[in-house]
């Protein structure tokens, strides 16, 4: 009986087979190819469109870039031409230069908006009008000036202080005597407000014009008292010594 019982109680043997993890697993399911394979066409396309778009955006930036350089070559040319040598009074071209030269500083603007004009160089602002003045073009340079002296930054300071001497440059043109003092006073007017602010750049500049102008229009104790006080707040080495010969010429 004790045998029988441990027969009847004893375990029965398992079939598995040493070493085989008994974990249960999931068996069948798809692979990463699998789950892609129903969708690979709607992916083909998004790379497709994402390829046309990044060569549409490098092909943009390949002809700006190209632009740039175009650009560039054709303002350096501008440039060039811009600091080609004005001849001293009454000398002629030397016919070995490596670059022409100049007979006028009005031959030179003129060049050098000649040579904009052929390159496609916009250039707008205070340069722009003062290449205009300077080749004898005084209206389309008080035309100029007046589309950017509008502002406190430096730009507009500038412009401000080429448009007044554009109108001075223009009344003293006048032959009518009514006329030139009204341009003069118009000048004046715009030297006044050149530049409000006593700390700003330029400052000194524009109570030395307003002296000359005062000068001209016959009232010489203003005119003295503008360039002094001009003189004692310019700053750099060149505004004195204009301001001296002024005052020398007022008798100071």
């Amino acid at each position: 009986m004790a045998d029988n019982d441990e027969k009847t109680t004893k375990p029965a043997a398992t079939s598995a087979k040493p070493g085989l993890d008994p974990k249960p697993v999931q068996l069948g399911g798809e692979s990463i190819l699998d789950r892609l394979l129903p969708h690979m066409k709607k992916i083909v396309i998004v790379i497709g469109v994402a390829a046309v778009i990044l060569t549409v955006i490098f092909t943009i930036r390949h002809f700006k870039e190209r632009g740039r350089e175009k650009q560039t070559a054709a303002l350096a040319k501008v440039v060039e031409v811009s600091q080609r040598q004005v001849r001293p009074a009454g000398a002629e071209p030397d016919p070995k230069a490596k670059e022409p030269t100049y007979a006028t500083n009005k031959e030179r603007a003129q060049a050098v908006l000649d040579t904009m004009t052929k390159q496609g160089v916009e250039v707008a602002g205070a340069y722009r009008a003062s290449l205009l003045l300077q080749a004898g073009k005084v209206d389309e340079a008080i035309t100029e000036y007046r589309k950017h002296q509008t502002g406190k930054t430096l730009d507009a300071v500038l412009a401000r202080e080429g448009l007044g001497i554009a109108l001075e440059t223009k009344a003293e043109q006048e032959k009518d005597a009514a006329a030139r003092q009204k341009g003069l006073e118009e000048a004046l007017t715009v030297f006044q407000s050149m530049q409000p602010d006593e700390k700003g750049p330029r400052y000194a500049y524009a109570l030395y014009h307003q002296g000359r102008i005062l000068a001209q229009l016959g009232k010489v104790a203003e005119a003295r008292t503008q360039l002094q006080k001009a003189k004692e707040l310019g700053t750099d080495d060149q505004l004195p010594n204009l301001i001296d010969e002024r005052l020398a010429g007022l008798g100071a």
